[in-house]
């Protein structure tokens, strides 16, 4: 499951990285956390507008359910099409400090639109008001959720997917490992892309990929400053599924990843992980993309290669549930 990277990156991503590169805004990471969200807020505002969705659906419509610490936002979408059929709950990305639901809006239209099944999506806390383990544990009461909810949801309890990208992969992992070691639900799948599973600066794609391809070492270490809040904390397998000691038991996996991007290896080396202990495993891997690309596929962007990694997972999960 070697993942290497292409010459350089994919020629339509050069104008996005030329832009990164030249934006008067300062990075991430030199901001105030909620000058940060804001920044993306203002930047999504337009795809999470409900009057005009990117992608039409039977339904969407925003649940509230009892969470460890208060409510929880969890956003369900609903195709058209026979019931009952999977469910997949979808943890966005944002390195446990920025993101939301509205910002993976049309992410979750296009798995519901694209697999046929539902997508419940959770707005679980963030990082640093809530570090590790509050996002994990809204996380695993959202799983509870839609096993006590199935019915209701339309959904089958036997084909219950966690999915997440890149701090959600994390997330979608973590809870499968939770459940396990908890007895709890049984998921039938995981879909993680480019997820953190590890400890990712012991890795050559750290180095690599750095600077220069949206996701940036600094940022990186502000968002794992944020969401620690103890330092013991950076060596539990819960926040870092990588470091189990045995991670059989948990449900087959399709693991996407990056070739520019810093956590690239980190995600190859977890997909081996599994596989060696028992756990079917399919490994998608774009060499000439950077972090992020999962959700490049509406316009203006219209990547291409998004829509092709839309087309491998969709084609995996009615594999591995149908």
């Amino acid at each position: 499951m070697t993942a290497t990277r292409a010459p350089e990156p994919h020629p339509a991503l050069k104008p996005l990285l030329e832009t990164i590169d030249s934006a008067e805004t300062p990075p991430l990471h030199e901001l105030p956390v909620d000058e940060a969200r804001a920044v993306l807020d203002d930047m999504f505002d337009d795809d999470a507008d409900a009057d005009s969705p990117s992608i039409g659906l039977e339904s969407v419509e925003d649940r509230t359910i009892d969470g460890p610490a208060g409510d929880l936002l969890v956003r369900v979408y609903q195709p058209a099409g026979e019931t009952p059929r999977p469910t997949i709950l979808f943890f966005h990305g944002g390195g446990f400090v920025v993101g939301s639901v509205d910002e993976h809006d049309d992410t979750c239209r296009k798995l519901a639109a694209e697999t046929g099944y539902t997508v419940a999506s959770v707005e679980y806390r963030l990082a640093p008001e809530h570090p590790f383990p509050a996002a994990l544990e809204d996380c695993y009461a959202a799983l509870e959720w839609v096993d006590d909810e199935i019915e209701t949801l339309g959904g089958d309890r036997d084909r219950i997917v966690l999915a997440g990208d890149s701090a959600g992969g994390n997330l979608a992992t973590a809870t499968s490992l939770l459940s396990r070691d908890r007895g709890g639900v049984d998921p039938a799948h995981q879909l993680l892309i480019y997820p953190i599973t590890g400890d990712i600066t012991e890795t050559g794609a750290y180095e690599e990929n750095s600077e220069g391809y949206f996701l940036e070492r600094e940022t990186m270490e502000w968002f794992d400053d944020c969401y620690f809040g103890r330092e013991i904390d950076r060596g539990n397998v819960y926040a870092r599924p990588r470091l189990a000691a045995d991670l059989s038991g948990l449900p087959p996996a399709t693991v996407v990843t990056a070739g520019f991007d810093p956590l690239r290896d980190d995600g190859a080396r977890y997909a081996e992980r599994l596989e060696a202990d028992g756990v079917p495993v399919t490994h998608y891997h774009y060499d000439d993309m950077i972090h992020g690309f999962f959700g490049m596929f509406a316009e203006p962007m219209n990547l291409e290669r998004a829509h092709e990694a839309y087309d491998d997972v969709v084609r995996d999960l009615q594999r591995a549930l149908e």
